[in-house]
């Protein structure tokens, strides 16, 4: 896809700062160079000098770099002008390179272009965006990990298994006096039975590096004045909530956030749950049954004192509203109960939000309600991956069953879909290159 014209933006966040970046892509990022420093620039060479304006007088001072294709960001003639960081200086500056023939470039067309000229797969550009929106460290580590093509590689290489097994199907449905019999072939099975292996140890991945990226939404609720607000200033480490005796004091939800072990939590508390008369007290319950039933965790809050114990209690949390959400029952006030903190059972934990105790089991069963797992290797993923990745399981599992009914041309189509979604994780998928390996695998050409 040629690039026909030329564009430039304010590269800096907007507002005030000591420097701001206008980046120009095009294949007149040379003469608008030439035009605005009074010279021609060495590609890849900083440079310190005036950015002048139509009649030679000075609009800013700063560096100039430019930066020839197809070595730079774009893949494209690339120039940038490193000024002072303020709006009116940026925008005069910004003005002068769109009076020399640039356009504004439209949001994310930067990178839009790395991608069309091949200096990026899809998946790393998406990592350009998440690495700017990273909300742990954790999750910038993962978004620069996936912009270094960690993701990108373990999709190419599940590619290339599905690649040599079409090879072997494609080219005994295509040419079979060659007596190339792929459904004899005894290894075929095995080699298929990898590569979903494999497949599903990337998903296993994948929804790792979703999590560092979207985050988890864990919702407080209960009955009224059973520690809630306690909890949530207790998890965001902030007093966020108003903590009183009184019942009913929380009447809509208030959010905060915080790292779990470099997951992003946003921390939702809620109304107590209870038939009232009061209006405003009736619209924050259903403020509250709202947010539960977008929760991915419900945290459900009783007063440990309570001795009717845990035996309905999820059911209890689950019957107040639709939410599918995975449920753990909190009993907090231990420090008022006298009992031991801790991990009862499985979704069931112990905990005083006064004195913090029991707080780190809680978070222990927070992360394995989420199926989060805190390591290094970690690259962020989006849920349109892990769509692609389920569609290619689909697509593998059933061509483990029609393999083992000895279907080999349906068998084709499942890999060849397979493939597909594969590609559409890294924005590619080349038809040619399955023919150039047909060719070059097998003698054909007699």
């Amino acid at each position: 896809m040629p690039t026909v014209d030329t564009i430039a933006a304010v590269a800096t966040a907007p507002g005030r700062g000591g420097v701001g970046i206008v980046r120009v892509s095009g294949p007149l990022a040379r003469e608008i160079a030439q035009a605005l420093t009074g010279g021609k620039l060495t590609p890849r060479s900083a440079v310190y000098c005036d950015f002048q304006d139509a009649d030679g007088e000075a609009l800013d001072r700063g560096i100039a770099i430019r930066f020839e294709e197809p070595q730079s960001l774009t893949g494209e003639d690339v120039l940038e002008l490193q000024g002072h960081g303020g709006p009116v200086v940026l925008d005069m500056l910004l003005e002068r390179v769109l009076s020399l023939g640039a356009r504004r470039a439209e949001p994310g067309e930067f990178t839009q272009r790395a991608f069309v000229n091949g200096k990026m797969d899809l998946a790393q550009a998406e990592a350009v965006l998440d690495l700017v929106n990273s909300a742990t460290r954790q999750a910038a580590r993962g978004a620069l990990r996936s912009l270094s093509g960690a993701f990108s590689k373990r999709v190419h290489g599940i590619e290339r298994e599905l690649l040599e097994l079409r090879v072997f199907c494609e080219g005994a449905i295509d040419f079979p006096d060659e007596e190339i019999d792929f459904l004899s072939e005894s290894d075929v099975g095995e080699r298929l039975e990898a590569v979903r292996n494999h497949l599903s140890a990337l998903r296993a991945d994948a929804r790792q590096g979703a999590l560092l990226q979207d985050g988890l939404n864990v919702v407080i609720a209960g009955a009224p004045n059973v520690g809630k607000s306690s909890l949530l200033n207790r998890l965001s480490g902030e007093d966020r909530a108003i903590v009183t005796n009184v019942p009913g004091t929380t009447r809509d939800t208030l959010d905060a956030d915080f790292d779990l072990d470099g997951m992003p939590v946003r921390v939702v508390d809620t109304a107590g749950l209870r038939e009232t008369g009061d209006a405003v007290e009736t619209e924050g319950v259903n403020r509250a049954r709202r947010a539960m039933a977008m929760a991915d965790v419900i945290l459900w809050v009783v007063d440990d004192r309570d001795t009717s114990g845990d035996i309905g209690e999820k059911p209890r949390a689950r019957g107040m509203t639709d939410a599918t959400a995975t449920t753990i029952v909190a009993r907090n006030k231990a420090d008022l109960s006298g009992r031991t903190t801790g991990r009862l059972s499985p979704g069931v934990v112990r905990i005083s939000a006064l004195t913090g105790d029991g707080i780190d089991a809680l978070a222990k069963e927070i992360q394995h309600a989420a199926g989060y797992r805190a390591g290094e290797g970690m690259f962020t993923a989006r849920a349109r991956h892990l769509d692609a990745l389920a569609s290619a399981g689909e697509a593998l599992a059933a061509a483990a069953e029609r393999l083992g009914a000895n279907q080999g041309e349906l068998v084709a189509e499942d890999l060849r879909e397979a493939h597909e979604h594969l590609g559409l994780i890294v924005g590619r998928v080349s038809p040619d290159d399955l023919l150039g390996e047909i060719f070059a695998s097998f003698c054909i050409g007699k």
